[in-house]
């Protein structure tokens, strides 16, 4: 049971670490945001750098307006929900890739509620946080991680992953500050053009790199949300692709107030808040400021 709902837990952090690269493992490498908001937050100007290929790398400001155009809608509301749906290649044996799919229905609260409920593909979990603990349920084994929690959600997911390895591949779009998050590094940005295709609405597409992921990012034209985001990890010598589709979008809805608690997990049996096991070597975490030093495992519990 402790395994399983291990895994339960370590499947929320899938899209967020760098694994060994061969036939059991997927390799997906997380940029690290190192740096503070391309030219302090205001319009950049164009980069001089060129690539490995000789392409010149250039800052296009329409580009990084669009993202700052996100940033602030997501950072304006009090509440809001939205379903993430992520698609990540996965290394076979007979060399193409195969592709599993995970869904994240989100809902939180500024500035400190937070509820992360994923069905599937692989075992069922749900994360709630209400501003004064965490808890990571696995419904399949009726067994919850509880832990007191800090007081804010960009601290409380920091928390999450430092000491349980919890990650969501949307987290930058959560946090108090999304522009520093999505603009912290950056060696590349353009503006691609229009798209009607994506999300049900009419999107810009945005190309974004820093020195370890380049992003294409669906931005709706009139809302300025985000409804898809592409990413290749530079690190990850496959160039295995990561999809997540974002949909049903709900600014500043009317919650209940126990929409960040569950009865079924304060119910249920009690496990360790602790990562399942040592994560590979080199795992760091998209987030500006999150831990840069991979979480271990608690005493007594092994991978499987």
């Amino acid at each position: 049971m402790l395994i399983r709902l291990s895994h339960a837990l370590a499947l929320s952090a899938a899209l967020a670490i760098t694994t060994a690269v061969d036939a059991q493992q997927p390799p997906g490498t997380p940029a690290t945001q190192k740096e503070a908001p391309v030219n302090g937050g205001k319009s950049v100007k164009p980069a001089s750098k060129v690539s490995e290929t000789g392409v010149k790398l250039v800052v296009e400001p329409r580009a990084m307006d669009l993202l700052r155009a996100v940033s602030e809608k997501l950072a304006a509301a009090k509440t809001l929900s939205f379903t993430a749906t992520v698609s990540y290649e996965y290394p076979s044996k007979l060399g193409p890739p195969i592709v599993y799919t995970m869904r994240y229905d989100v809902t939180m609260q500024r500035p400190d509620k937070l509820r992360v409920v994923i069905p599937g593909d692989g075992p069922a979990s749900e994360f709630y946080y209400d501003g004064k603990s965490m808890t990571a349920y696995a419904p399949a084994e009726n067994l919850a991680a509880v832990v007191d929690a800090p007081p804010t959600i960009d601290d409380a997911l920091k928390a999450a992953y430092r000491n349980a390895a919890i990650y969501y591949p949307f987290t930058d779009l959560l946090v108090a500050d999304p522009y520093a998050a999505l603009s912290g590094g950056a060696i590349l940005a353009f503006y691609i053009g229009p798209s009607a295709e994506v999300g049900g609405t009419k999107t810009d597409m945005v190309a974004w790199a820093n020195n370890d992921v380049f992003l294409q990012a669906w931005i709706g034209t009139e809302d300025k949300l985000p409804r898809r985001i592409r990413a290749v990890f530079q690190a990850d010598p496959l160039r295995l692709r990561h999809d997540m589709q974002l949909s049903d979008w709900r600014l500043d809805p009317s919650l209940p107030a126990d929409a960040f608690v569950s009865l079924k997990a304060q119910a249920a049996g009690r496990m360790p808040f602790a990562s399942p096991a040592p994560p590979p070597r080199g795992v760091k975490p998209i987030v500006n400021g999150m831990a840069t030093h991979p979480p271990k495992a608690k005493s007594g519990q092994q991978p499987e």
